[in-house]
């Protein structure tokens, strides 16, 4: 009987089965960030277990509230620090050399196929799009991962969704996981893998694999998951061509870590895209979704581009098309942060930046503080915002806040209208 991916990376990294429902996973990389790692720390400090198990395997990065908004957050920032200096954590990165944890990790060359990651961040789903098992952890078992690096895990089950058809102009990776979130509902992939796969994902760039695999865990899934393929090989060439005479060499390498063709799945749905429209969200929970049309008048107070999801470069991008010679309306107010430093960079010289000043948005740095309502761009109560962002919880973004979740497209149109819009009246767009 074949394996799927995840069940093939479990057999790689199995270390012990102390139970017959348990498994017990080494670990190619602990993440951790400022929020949720000082509490794992302190404990084990005060155990008396100040101790790292590889600090070549750990990466840190403070990204939440950056810089520091006040003085519990600082001092979350300074139990960080010490930690990594004091125990050689050589991939810290600090205000001014940070980023968007899901975005800064995969930008640098973290995350391989077939790698086992976890985090204290639910978000860490998103580098499953590298075909690596990730998952966000709670602090007991983040504290075991920076001690011992394992994990334990239920022996994976596995939901394959299938991604067909054309896409249509106007309609996005966003838009895809949207869909499937409403297809499948919140709890549709409860302590479930979540395997993308299909024509359409075969397709998709790095960054909108991203965008697919982030969202899993909106759909209750442990994590998302893309196969390697080519196009994963050459994001990663410039960090790994040491190690392979060719990147087909690599390609061979990595499909080890392709889920066989009698692999056996717990659930398995076919999504055809081909009429699929740009979609938002409504409501509190993700599921909550309609077509952008039918949520057209929809009064904006805010609009938010960044995040894990949808706040990197091709983000930005597709986002700066739609704006370009436009102005955003008067009673909104325009946020964006690109996620990282590079991606920054690389927006500003290309004169991404320079659209989104001129039509009126504020220009942030990489910071995740407006997703979850902690900086730069807190929403009031009653406000409405569009965004980018991947939750739309009840107080999210700021408390008596309503988050309306769509793509950078769409974002931007809204921003112009004043209202939820369709990009495709501003300008045609290509996928």
């Amino acid at each position: 009987m074949g394996k799927t991916i995840a069940e093939k990376i479990f057999k790689a990294h199995l270390a012990d089965e102390p139970f017959g429902d348990v498994s017990v996973l080494k670990l190619d990389r602990v993440f951790c960030h400022e929020i949720t790692t000082p509490t794992a720390i302190l404990d084990l400090v005060s155990r008396g277990k100040d101790r790292v198990f590889d600090p070549d395997k750990i990466k840190v990065v403070i990204d939440h509230v950056s810089p520091a908004k006040d003085s519990k957050t600082a001092l979350q920032g300074k139990i960080l620090r010490e930690w990594a200096n004091r125990h050689g954590v050589k991939d810290f990165f600090d205000i001014g050399h940070n980023g968007v944890c899901h975005a800064i990790f995969p930008e640098k060359g973290f995350v391989h196929p077939g790698f086992t990651i976890i985090m204290g961040d639910s978000h860490t789903c998103t580098h499953g799009a590298f075909g690596a098992f990730a998952a966000g952890v709670g602090t007991t078992d983040l504290e075991v991962g920076i001690l011992k690096g394992v994990c334990t895990f239920k022996p994976p089950q596995t939901y394959k969704i299938e991604i067909i058809g054309t896409l249509p102009k106007g309609v996005f990776a966003k838009d895809i996981i949207l869909k499937v979130i409403k297809e499948i509902t919140v709890n549709g992939a409860t302590n479930m893998v979540i395997e993308f796969r299909g024509s359409i994902v075969d397709e998709m760039t790095m960054d909108q694999r991203m965008t697919l695999s982030n969202m899993a865990v909106e759909a209750g899934a442990t994590s998302g998951i893309c196969l390697p393929d080519m196009t994963t090989v050459e994001y990663l060439w410039e960090f790994i061509k040491d190690d392979y005479s060719s990147r087909q060499a690599a390609l061979d390498t990595f499909s080890r870590f392709r889920s066989d063709d009698d692999a056996v799945y717990a659930k398995h749905k076919t999504i055809d895209v081909s009429d699929l429209e740009p979609l938002t969200t409504f409501g509190y929970k993700p599921d909550n979704v309609k077509p952008v049309s039918q949520m057209k008048g929809i009064r904006l107070d805010q609009v938010y581009i960044g995040s894990c999801t949808n706040g990197r470069l091709e983000d930005l991008r597709i986002a700066a098309k739609v704006l370009d010679g436009h102005t955003i309306n008067d009673h909104v107010r325009g946020i964006v942060s690109p996620a990282t430093p590079k991606i920054f960079s690389q927006a500003m010289e290309e004169g991404i930046l320079k659209i989104f000043m001129d039509s009126g948005f504020c220009v942030t740095n990489p910071t995740c503080g407006a997703c979850l309502g902690m900086s730069n761009g807190v929403l009031a109560d009653g406000e409405v915002a569009a965004a980018t962002t991947n939750r739309n919880f009840n107080g999210r973004m700021g408390k008596g806040g309503m988050v309306h979740l769509m793509s950078p497209a769409t974002a931007v149109a809204s921003a112009i209208k004043g209202e939820i819009f369709n990009s495709s009246l501003y300008c045609e767009q290509g996928r």
